[in-house]
């Protein structure tokens, strides 16, 4: 059998109508959109196409999208931009947030930008609590809350409507992180109550490199990068025309095909957590995962004490799998998962998050049960 990838939360494979619409733009298309010729008038109208494709779906306005290099700039822009437009002094976050938005805030309270940085509680499984976030909006002065949609290591999901009703009620400026759910959910701006949602396109089968950032038309923000009149003078540089056209197409066929995907890729994940949980003792899982809670594409799986448990993840790229022990951006890092602290998880339990797209079948799961199960009874402390 081929490798098994089942890091799909970390990066998706391209899908081939992807690349074949970005290898057209790099053969046939390649003016500078910034010049006035008609090579450059021909880029041009390609990335507009690709904004008006995005707003579409959204039912957003093409004004509302900026195209970015991925998530991390587009957390990046809505929270330093965010709250110098609107002079805020106090921010809302979670100890479970991506560090794009955890160290951004961060570095804004040290440098003095910011006053206050207040997280709010979320249970053991990554749930917010909704009484303390409006606790914490009473008793402060205008904020800037930043909770992402789902959590990139445990996918647990976040009901966004209500925490943008909360802010609403409260006059806060909401930011949403919804790099893992962009493709994923249908999401339409016009019903939620969020100033700001992102994507990274290589989240859902589109190129990496390339994201976008929603900007609600209610709000004006300064740019973040200077030097050229790109994005309606909200980005300065050349524009990375195919890997925005790659984006756009990446998130219709994430659209047309959504429903489809997401019974498939839910039947995945429920198929191998029964599996796991019939086969292997004391075993459990980190997060929600009942089906209306939890991410679908994601499963966090809490292993039984065992020796050499660090060693889990190397001995199943041995055997050809590919899944990751915690947020990607932490790989080859020997410092433990900031997440799986936030919600005191076991810290002797080593952690494996799968996650799944509809490259996935049955047969690559049971062949990973199976190598996991072998690794576990070898490997359990007694």
């Amino acid at each position: 059998m081929d490798r098994i990838y089942l890091d799909n939360a970390a990066t998706t494979p391209l899908d081939a109508v992807v690349i074949e619409e970005m290898v057209n733009v790099m053969k046939s298309h390649y003016g500078n959109p910034s010049s006035i010729h008609a090579q450059g008038r021909e880029v041009r109208t390609l990335i507009e196409k690709a904004r008006k494709a995005v707003a579409g779906l959204l039912n957003a306005t093409p004004a509302e999208i900026f195209f970015t290099s991925g998530g991390t700039e587009a957390d990046n822009t809505a929270i330093r931009c965010g709250i110098a437009a609107f002079n805020i002094r106090h921010a809302i976050t979670s100890k479970i947030e991506h560090h794009a938005v955890e160290h951004t805030l961060s570095m804004l309270l040290q440098q003095g930008v910011i006053d206050k940085l207040s997280f709010v509680n979320v249970d053991e499984k990554g749930n917010v609590d909704h009484a303390h976030l409006e606790e914490l909006l009473q008793n402060n002065e205008r904020s800037f809350v930043s909770l992402m949609h789902a959590n990139n290591e445990l996918g647990t999901l976040t009901d966004i409507e209500r925490v943008g009703d909360i802010c609403e009620q409260y006059n806060a400026i909401y930011h949403c992180d919804t790099v893992q759910t962009m493709g994923h959910y249908v999401h339409d701006v016009r019903k939620l109550k969020a100033h700001f949602i992102v994507c990274a396109a290589h989240k859902l089968h589109g190129p990496k490199g390339v994201g976008f950032l929603y900007v609600n038309h209610t709000v004006k923000i300064s740019p973040m990068i200077f030097g050229g009149a790109q994005e309606r003078n909200m980005r300065g540089g050349t524009e990375n025309v195919y890997g925005i056209v790659g984006l756009a197409k990446a998130l219709e066929i994430a659209y047309a095909e959504m429903e489809q995907h997401q019974q498939h890729i839910q039947e995945l994940k429920t198929y191998m957590k029964d599996r796991l949980s019939a086969e292997i003792p004391d075993l459990s899982f980190n997060g929600e995962t009942d089906t209306e809670k939890s991410l679908y594409t994601v499963l966090n799986v809490s292993f039984p004490a065992m020796d050499m448990a660090d060693m889990l993840l190397f001995n199943l790229d041995i055997q050809g799998i590919s899944a990751s022990g915690g947020s990607a951006c932490s790989s080859g890092s020997n410092i433990g998962s900031h997440v799986l602290t936030g919600i005191n998880a076991d810290p002797n339990r080593p952690s494996i998050r799968f996650s799944f797209s509809k490259y996935n079948s049955k047969e690559e799961l049971d062949f990973v049960i199976d190598r996991l199960k072998k690794i576990v009874s070898q490997n359990v402390a007694v």
